[in-house]
């Protein structure tokens, strides 16, 4: 839910500009009860959250973060409350480390019905604090593309030998939209899954494996932290962003979008001038974050 010490029109503009989630306790519980569900960035957040609801609805959450420690808290809290959750520590920023956690998963299950693809490193640094920092657009990159993108190629076979399967992406809004300034990491490395996805899932499709893609704007998370402004504009909390995946897995749409972001896309095209002003304009008023500034230092 949103947090009630917000002002009453930011939480009324969370509900408008954010995608609409599903809290459908029996509907869910039908998709997943005893279903194998792979969810990445599981310690955390938005992966967290989801885990408890998904495991409370019947599934077997398998949980993979780089904190073994985290990830076996997340794992108790589940089977404290009568549920199944697998912990796997690993790195996925290391391509490797995700097909051996792959290849261990299908060793241990057999299969898997659904991956969440969630972790992810956000990083929101202008070019001029980036110039001697290569390692931010390897990092985002390695995290945000490689790893995911290794760790579906590992499970694909296992997916298309069943003929079922499903993958949902977090992305975000961004992706679809012009390149804001500060943001050139970040939107680069989710831009390429995102296509990458979406380019695949037009071939899997026909073995019966469906993708999901979910663009939501602001989740409130720790993620977004370091940079306070955007926790004061209309958002979603993590239960909110779970609620939302929940409506992925039992609908299975192709996409899941803000209600806003198509006219954005559509005005984007057709005033593409205007548009890029008005970034440029943004980028002029604002500034790097003190989190941002302080990381560069390391």
């Amino acid at each position: 839910m949103n947090n009630p010490k917000q002002p009453l029109i930011i939480r009324l503009a969370s509900k408008l500009l954010n995608p609409r989630g599903l809290d459908k306790p029996q509907k869910l519980h039908d998709a997943v009860n005893n279903k194998l569900i792979l969810i990445t960035g599981a310690s955390f957040g938005i992966g967290e959250e989801t885990a408890k609801h998904l495991a409370k609805a019947g599934a077997i959450v398998l949980l993979v973060a780089r904190s073994a420690d985290k990830l076996q808290a997340v794992a108790d809290d589940i089977q404290k409350a009568g549920g199944r959750a697998f912990i796997y520590p690993t790195d996925l920023s290391k391509p490797e480390h995700a097909k051996a956690v792959a290849e261990q998963i299908l060793a241990e299950h057999g299969h898997v019905d659904i991956v969440l693809n969630n972790a992810g490193k956000s990083i929101r640094r202008s070019i001029a604090m980036s110039e001697n920092r290569f390692q931010d657009f390897e990092r985002t990159m390695a995290i945000n593309y490689l790893g995911p993108v290794q760790l579906i190629l590992a499970l694909l076979p296992s997916m298309r030998a069943r003929k079922s399967g499903h993958i949902i992406n977090i992305s975000t809004w961004g992706v679809k939209m012009p390149a804001g300034g500060r943001w050139a990491a970040y939107q680069a490395s989710k831009g390429a899954f995102d296509t990458w996805l979406r380019s695949v899932s037009v071939e899997i499709k026909q073995d019966g494996i469906a993708t999901t893609s979910i663009y939501p704007a602001i989740v409130y998370t720790r993620m977004s932290a370091p940079t306070p402004w955007m926790h004061k504009l209309p958002g979603m909390t993590t239960e909110d962003a779970s609620h939302v995946i929940e409506r992925a897995i039992i609908e299975k749409p192709y996409d899941i979008s803000p209600e806003w972001l198509g006219i954005g896309q559509v005005t984007s095209v057709l005033f593409p001038t205007p548009v890029r002003k008005y970034l440029e304009f943004v980028f002029k008023l604002s500034k790097d974050s003190e989190a941002s500034i302080n990381s560069a230092k390391h």
